[in-house]
């Protein structure tokens, strides 16, 4: 009987995923022992009364009620069906043909489907007081239609609420540095808060990422400062490191020149050459002293 079922006959599945959904449960007092939660799923003699009112009704307008009893969904919704204002059964209808009683039965339709939003940008001061915007993305599906139904009054907005709160409190922890190196760690962190958080309403964070990180005008300014001044220093060290390898490579050319004055005569004649390739119609060449000497010497 009804009074002597064991609790885990109430848990409710997903035909398709057929995975246990105990967050209605944890909400409602079907696991309580005292007698008056032991009788509060029943309909009592009234309600049986309505609903057999409503079977005779049904009987005495067929066919015609017929149209009014069959119910339809599709296969990514369920159908959570309330009789009297009590969750009929503890699990979802369909996909596919249910029966409701007219008088005495509502229901609401549950989409399963994966649905994404966008997060607000939010005005965000991080751990090192930068006032950041911060803008996101949000994916999530309905794990358990009860849950979503039975425990809160709408899903979708709640999750929506819940999502720029949590990107408020999981970057005021950051610096401005973790904000924009480690994306994929805060969204991680964000993912695992939310689904915690939404696993009541019977709601599954599927994935969480940050679209945007936008910073003040005056802080991309010095931002950008400081990066080229760090890139001016590089090029200088890099200048002066240059610089000093090309002096050891002429130290060594000298001393190879020295060996043979003749060399020097020939690095004279290159360099003409070199000039003289480019078309120009000034040649400055350089005249040697040594060789001046010898029309001094003759005179």
């Amino acid at each position: 009987s009804s009074s002597t079922r064991s609790p885990l006959c109430w848990l409710s599945r997903d035909k398709n995923s057929n995975q246990i959904c105990p967050s209605y449960l944890a909400n409602t007092s079907i696991f309580s022992t005292s007698s008056t939660d032991k009788n509060s799923g029943r309909l009592g003699c009234f309600g049986w009364l309505l609903v057999l009112v409503s079977l005779l009704f049904i009987i005495v307008t067929f066919p015609l009620s017929i149209f009014m009893c069959l119910k339809i969904v599709n296969e990514y919704e369920r159908a959570v069906i309330f009789r009297l204002g009590r969750i009929l059964d503890r699990k979802p209808k369909g996909p596919g043909l249910f029966f409701v009683l007219p008088c005495t039965d509502a229901f609401v339709k549950v989409d399963l489907r994966t649905v994404s939003f966008d997060i607000p940008p939010q005005e965000i001061l991080t751990k090192d007081s930068v006032t950041v915007a911060v803008d996101g993305v949000v994916y999530f599906r309905i794990n358990c239609p009860i849950s979503s139904v039975a425990n809160v009054s709408n899903a979708h907005s709640s999750t929506r609420l819940l999502a720029q709160t949590t990107l408020r409190n999981v970057l005021g922890t950051k610096n401005l540095a973790e904000l924009l190196s480690d994306r994929e760690g805060i969204s991680l962190s964000m993912q695992e808060s939310l689904d915690e958080a939404t696993d009541p309403w019977g709601i599954k964070v599927e994935r969480v990422e940050i679209k945007d990180v936008k910073l003040p005008q005056q802080l991309q300014r010095a931002m950008a400062a400081e990066a080229e001044a760090s890139r001016e220093a590089r090029a200088k060290i890099i200048a002066a490191e240059g610089e000093m390898k090309a002096s050891r490579a002429l130290k060594e050319a000298s001393l190879v020149i020295a060996e043979s004055p003749s060399a020097l005569q020939l690095r004279y004649l290159q360099t003409l050459n070199t000039i003289a390739a480019e078309k120009n119609s000034t040649i400055v060449f350089p005249l040697p002293i040594d060789m001046m000497q010898a029309f001094m010497n003759s005179k």
